[in-house]
């Protein structure tokens, strides 16, 4: 239990790299104007993901919730 204790801030800081990597790895559909319905191409906001957009969406989110879940274990043990 104590090793865990001090090896979590290492994983947590591993873990907000990666994410914040991944995030800005994620291809934007289109301006701040279309964010408030300003963009060119209405379809712009709404599309499939295929292949390794898909494969990347889908580790984020698994990044994502073991940070959190890191997170609440590090405001248990304390």
């Amino acid at each position: 239990m104590n090793s865990l204790l001090t090896a979590l801030p290492y994983i947590q800081i591993v873990l907000a790299i990666l994410l914040a990597v991944l995030v800005l790895m994620q291809k934007t559909g289109s301006s701040l104007g279309g964010a408030f319905g300003g963009g060119d191409n209405f379809s712009s906001a709404f599309h499939t993901r295929r292949g390794l957009e898909k494969s990347l969406f889908n580790v984020t989110i698994i990044i994502a919730i073991l940070f959190v879940a890191s997170t609440i274990l590090s405001f248990i043990f304390r």
